[in-house]
């Protein structure tokens, strides 16, 4: 039994869960029979950068909300850099922007390494049920050879250091500004970025065959991506750009139902027409859904209001990939699982591969575009701030950063629509699912029960930017039970 795991006759718990940012358990109660009445997934931190963000000046931002995640403080940057433009009503320059996708796309490579080869992939590599001691970066090591660890890490760190070169920092990046960037490219930097970008498509295809070697020809694992314990029907969200293709910097936010039909295609200026937040009592991180059709419960299918980011859900929203080589790969998932939309939920792990090859031709159309190297790389803002928003694609879907400020610029609201927000409601129904799939007559072991995390660890949560404090005191509630797991009395505060 894994020493994170406690179970009694009726109940099994699973804290803490694993190979996620942040923290969270899952709680699994058992019937009399012991199979599974109902499974809850939990996430006990909380945090509140929309709180503290109140009273500082809106241009602090970028630099405040960098530091929600250590993982990806990338694309807090630059979703609040974005709603600095839109708050001080200015349009950068074209190098600004390009410099701005090229950064972010660089980000986009080594973060969706980083979860393919140490976080996600040890389920797949190694095997969901390989012994718990296994199934991390150095079994993977063990399963694909040091030398593709070297090369994994390599990558990661020529990219890492040259966004340092760039942005000043890499795990706090000060380069963005309300209206451009912090400084130009010299051509010296942009011939370093157009040979890494060249390496960087080379490293996406290679991760691409090694997904195909490893687990599309193991039939195991296919069968285990199209389970039904691992498939959930629900609306899919990302955004698009004006041929309806995935763009990680900007576009508009398109919708598709269950069925693949669009439902919505908005600016991100109008998101609060469109997207509302549940709040539940047994969980700190709350679950946006589709407002026009509202909030129907933990519950997937056509009628749910229940909605998915991520990288599955931009292919699902979209008719294609922006780049020859991504789009090539993204019709050979599209075609082997059935047709768009997909939902199965391990289908995230390929997808996200296959959205690293995106990143890796993107950033090398950039890093070889002259206009990068122009000296206009910035438009002072002149306007006074009320309100801004900014969307970009975090590796973990779709992230919103909304401010209001007074006249000064001080902020006076922020509302920040997080990636794993966005996932939440369909992760709980997921886990729910896949626990009432797999566990039976109480018969649990170590192997199953990474499984059932398998249900949220696709969608590579982080709770620590998920969470945020309300205003008022933070609930409480204190449950204690007996030793069969009857609850026998609940504190509320």
């Amino acid at each position: 039994m894994s020493e994170t795991t406690r179970t009694n006759p009726r109940s099994i718990v699973i804290d803490p869960i694993t190979r996620l940012e942040g923290h969270g358990k899952i709680e699994i109660f058992l019937d009399e029979k012991g199979d599974v009445e109902h499974a809850y997934f939990q996430v006990p931190e909380l945090r509140g950068f929309e709180q503290f963000t109140v009273g500082r000046p809106a241009e602090d931002m970028p630099q405040i909300t960098s530091r929600i995640c250590g993982v990806c403080p990338m694309a807090h940057h630059m979703a609040s850099t974005k709603a600095l433009d839109d708050l001080y009503k200015v349009d950068p320059p074209p190098a600004a922007k390009k410099l701005r996708e090229m950064i972010y796309a660089a980000f986009t490579v080594e973060d969706h390494a980083l979860h393919f080869y140490f976080l996600g992939g040890p389920d797949f590599v190694v095997g969901p049920t390989a012994p718990k001691a296994e199934r991390n970066i150095l079994g993977v090591l063990g399963k694909v050879g040091l030398e593709t660890g070297g090369r994994v890490i390599a990558m990661r760190r020529e990219l890492r250091t040259l966004m340092q070169q760039f942005c000043g920092k890499i795990i706090h990046p000060v380069f963005g500004l309300p209206g451009g960037v912090a400084k130009g490219m010299t051509k010296e930097l942009q011939e370093s970025f157009a040979a890494a970008a060249g390496r960087a498509v080379e490293f996406g295809q290679f991760t691409l065959q090694v997904f195909d070697d490893i687990v599309l020809k193991n039939k195991g694992y296919v069968d285990l991506i199209l389970s039904d314990a691992f498939t959930q029907k629900t609306h899919y969200m990302g955004l698009v750009d004006a041929r309806n293709k995935v763009n990680f910097y900007d576009g508009s936010i398109r919708v598709v139902n269950a069925d693949g039909k669009e439902f919505a295609n908005f600016k991100v200026q109008s998101y609060l027409d469109h997207i509302a937040e549940h709040v539940a009592p047994w969980s700190y991180i709350k679950f946006p859904y589709l407002k026009k059709i509202g909030w129907k419960g933990f519950v997937d299918g056509v009628d749910s209001g229940v909605y998915s980011v991520a990288p599955l859900a931009r292919l699902n929203v979209a008719d294609g990939m922006a780049t020859p080589l991504a789009n090539e790969a993204y019709q050979k998932l599209m075609s082997t699982l059935g047709g768009r939309p997909v939902h199965h939920t391990l289908a995230n792990h390929w997808a996200r591969v296959i959205e690293l090859l995106y990143a890796a031709e993107r950033l090398k159309e950039l890093a070889n575009d002259p206009e990068i190297l122009s000296p206009t790389f910035r438009t002072l803002p002149t306007a006074t701030p009320t309100v801004g928003v900014g969307v970009v694609e975090a590796p973990r879907g779709t992230l919103i950063h909304h401010y209001e400020t007074d006249e000064k610029g001080l902020i006076t609201k922020a509302n920040l629509i997080v990636a794993t927000q966005g996932n939440s409601a369909r992760m709980a129904i997921g886990i729910d699912k896949a626990a009432r799939g797999l566990i039976h007559g109480g018969k649990v072991d170590d192997g199953l029960l990474n499984q059932v995390e398998m249900a949220f660890r696709a969608y590579d949560p982080c709770h620590g930017c998920g969470t945020h404090a309300l205003p008022g005191q933070a609930p409480v509630v204190v449950t204690i039970r007996d030793r069969t797991g009857r609850v026998i009395q609940e504190i509320r505060r």
